[in-house]
């Protein structure tokens, strides 16, 4: 009976085609408006790296006065700044007291290629210790990171991207190779595999949907050679004369983030922070807000951080609201088309045709309009998130459809338009014959 009723509803498109197209058109547009605003939100919004997100806490070291700016607030909760200073990150980095600690910084450096034909250019690149890579479980096709000791030592070794690395060796094994940055020699160590996380959540500061630098150097050589500071500098004071005073000041430029493997060394970590903030206290260091100075998990500081931007969210409302208003319009049109045919109606509940079967043909019409809706919808979300990323190349990933996310679409067009078809359907259902009879 089900493949009747589809024929039926075939033919029915069939003999009002613009109606029928104008039915479709509505509930696609509605679709696609809805669709590519939850797609970039649910992207925007999704753990970024779900296996272990529990286990990495952002350092939230609140080191300024009350005289200094807020941080301000999110969903009434005081926000932490995003940086710490370079006496605290080293303060914590040498105390050792998670399973794995990292403090970074974006950096620049003159990229000089020896490769014929390929000239020079300025890259970003991360400073950092070698705990980066297994705590964020950055992938390696060639070699790994620098060991220990080359941090200690400020050894001048380097991590490539895939990409650098096929720019610069044509995708070669470039491990024990030596590139020429800021005109000191490097040794390649490691080359990454495909690595490119969205939102950037190991610093955001450089922008949530910023790719990652493309070469990696330790974090001890950085700072003993003053490379340029690639990111934010926040000071709440001057910070004095000098590259010692710029260290030793209040001002905040450095990622830090611990991995720390159970609530029982969350609590002991707690701890030992706030007895870190008690301590510079003591020695005339400001911290006035110093309840705030804690690990954050990863996934709350995705929120503090506002990764996903409030007008996304509102966008996302509103290409709803646009959906309701297009299933308004199509069950609309619906109702007309299915009243226009009264005296068929009327004739076949004459001849014994029930109001349950008539009911089922009729949602089983809107359904196939649904169908159809979800295919163009479909189509026009993929060209609305085409558009989002040829607006931001990195959106790439936030804008692209994955298959539950087109599962989902089609689910929302069928089910919207047989919630549209609902009424129409119920409407043509009870039309009384005999009225229908005698006007025919």
């Amino acid at each position: 009976m089900f493949a009747y009723y589809v024929r039926i509803a075939l033919l029915g498109l069939k003999r009002q085609p613009v109606l029928s197209a104008l039915m479709v058109l509505a509930i696609g547009v509605g679709v696609a408006t809805a669709m590519t605003a939850l797609t970039v939100l649910q992207r925007l919004g999704a753990d970024p790296i779900p296996h272990k997100s529990e286990r990495l806490f952002a350092l939230g070291v609140d080191n300024w006065n009350t005289n200094g700016n807020s941080w301000g607030e999110v969903d009434g909760k005081a926000v932490a700044p995003d940086l710490l200073t370079h006496k605290d990150a080293m303060a914590l980095l040498a105390a050792d007291r998670a399973r794995r600690t990292v403090i970074a910084y974006s950096v620049s450096v003159a990229v000089q290629p020896e490769k014929e034909g390929l000239r020079p250019y300025v890259a970003a690149a991360r400073a950092t210790v070698p705990d980066f890579f297994p705590m964020f479980d950055v992938p390696f096709l060639h070699g790994g990171p620098w060991s220990e000791a080359d941090e200690a030592g400020r050894a001048r070794m380097v991590v490539l991207s895939k990409a650098t690395n096929e720019r610069l060796f044509g995708g070669e094994n470039s491990v024990g190779r030596r590139i020429r940055l800021s005109d000191q020699y490097y040794t390649v160590v490691g080359v990454l595999d495909a690595w490119a996380p969205r939102p950037k959540y190991y610093d955001l500061s450089t922008g949530a949907m910023n790719d990652p630098e493309p070469l990696f150097i330790p974090l001890s050589l950085a700072i003993a050679e003053d490379l340029a500071v690639n990111g934010n500098i926040s000071c709440w004071e001057s910070p004095g004369e000098g590259r010692a005073s710029f260290l030793a000041s209040e001002c905040i430029w450095l990622n830090g983030w611990v991995e720390l493997p159970d609530d029982a060394a969350v609590a002991a970590f707690r701890d030992f922070l706030a007895g870190y903030v008690a301590e510079q206290r003591q020695a005339g260091r400001a911290f006035d807000r110093a309840h705030l100075t804690a690990p954050v998990p990863l996934r709350e500081w995705l929120h503090l951080r506002r990764v996903v931007p409030d007008d996304m969210r509102l966008f996302t409302v509103l290409g709803f609201a646009f959906l309701l208003v297009c299933l308004l319009n199509a069950g609309t049109l619906l109702l007309a088309k299915f009243l226009r045919r009264s005296g068929e109606i009327g004739l076949r509940r004459a001849v014994g045709a029930s109001k349950r079967a008539l009911f089922a043909q009729y949602l089983t019409e809107s359904s196939v309009v649904g169908f159809f809706g979800a295919f163009v919808g479909l189509l026009l979300t993929v060209g609305g998130l085409a558009g989002v990323r040829s607006l931001s190349p990195h959106w790439s990933e936030a804008a692209s459809l994955d298959l539950p996310m087109l599962a989902t679409c089609v689910v929302i067009a069928i089910t919207t338009s047989v919630l549209a078809g609902v009424y129409p359907a119920w409407r043509a259902s009870n039309v009384a014959p005999a009225v229908q009879l005698k006007t025919s």
